[in-house]
């Protein structure tokens, strides 16, 4: 057993080993061993050059790794949160995603911004936003979401070595969880291929599909469902992992068996990664299989509030995905 914390301290060690041009810079990274303890001992171990503290300026030190990744370097560029990558947008967005295209593909921008998206625990509302719809709306970013253990440490290699800008979405909640991981998983050869999303439990009348921490929600809401006779098969038992390209293929398979889908998602219900999965079930072939309208179970409308009861109000449970289900079952 591994917790995901553990899993990414894993990846970054063997990547910088790996690859001299791979370096990780950040708010207290270094020194303090990380704001979450993600980089524990790399400071120590590859020293002031491969490991960098940057003052509290992310649209700084955002554009210092873009520019370095331009010239041939392959930074991980980590955020507090990524609530604070808003003050970098303009360096993720504008900068990283757009110059491949602008460039006619002669500059590639090697980069991965990583940190806790979401909501966390009592931090309201200015640290608990899910952007996964917001990087996963815009071309030239690969957006990447783990669940579990091997999820976050394939990922977060495979996007180290991706030649494009990668967002890497982790969850503040999940860091200290611990997870199966097998022997394969722990090889420093292991990757998660960005794009293509794990079924975790196999059924037969729903699709669930979700990422990063609801997936644990949908696996017990499935796990309840299957003793009342309800096979359950998606995030809930389809884990994404991967935002963008989403692999929609996956999902429709899913769909034509079960004839019924629910996502579930943290982020809020407008335009998000729910949303996007609908439009695309919608528009094609896997439609025509559809025995009932697709349900969207999200996080609730608002700001995060910080009041704990409010705060759980606003973050889909497991008994909400269980009535998700139900309805779209008619039972």
């Amino acid at each position: 057993q591994v917790t995901v914390r553990d899993a990414l301290n894993q990846a970054l060690d063997e990547e910088l080993e790996r690859d001299e041009r791979v370096f990780l810079l950040g708010e207290e990274v270094a020194q303090y061993d990380g704001a979450y303890k993600i980089s524990r001992g790399l400071w120590k171990k590859y020293g002031d050059k491969r490991v960098i503290d940057t003052p509290i300026s992310e649209m700084g030190f955002t554009g210092i790794a873009v520019g370095a990744a331009m010239v041939g370097l392959r930074p991980v560029c980590e955020f507090m949160t990524f609530n604070f990558s808003m003050q970098a947008i303009d360096q993720v967005i504008n900068s990283a995603a757009k110059t491949c295209y602008m460039s006619a593909g002669s500059i590639a921008v090697p980069i991965v911004f990583r940190g806790p998206n979401g909501a966390s625990a009592g931090v309201a509302a200015q640290h608990s936003q899910c952007f996964a719809a917001w990087y996963g709306h815009c071309p030239g970013l690969k957006v990447v979401s783990p669940w579990s253990s091997e999820d976050a440490k394939g990922l977060l290699k495979a996007s180290i070595r991706d030649d494009n800008p990668v967002v890497m979405l982790e969850n503040e909640l999940l860091y200290g969880v611990p997870f199966e991981m097998s022997e394969q998983a722990q090889s420093k050869d292991f990757v998660v291929p960005i794009g293509k999303a794990k079924i975790e439990r196999q059924g037969t009348h729903v699709t669930l599909v979700s990422h990063s921490r609801p997936v644990g929600h949908c696996l017990e809401a499935a796990a309840v469902l299957a003793k009342e006779g309800v096979e359950c098969e998606g995030g809930g038992v389809i884990n994404l992992r991967t935002i963008r390209p989403m692999d929609i293929d996956t999902v429709e398979a899913s769909v034509v068996k079960t004839n019924h889908l629910v996502t579930v998602e943290g982020g809020w219900p407008q335009f998000g990664v729910g949303a996007e999965i609908c439009a695309r079930i919608m528009e094609g072939s896997a439609f025509n299989y559809l025995d009932a309208p697709a349900v969207r179970v999200t996080g609730a409308d608002v700001p995060m509030p910080y009041a704990k009861n409010l705060e759980d109000n606003c973050i889909p449970q497991v008994k909400d995905i269980i009535f998700a289900v139900k309805k779209t079952l008619n039972i």
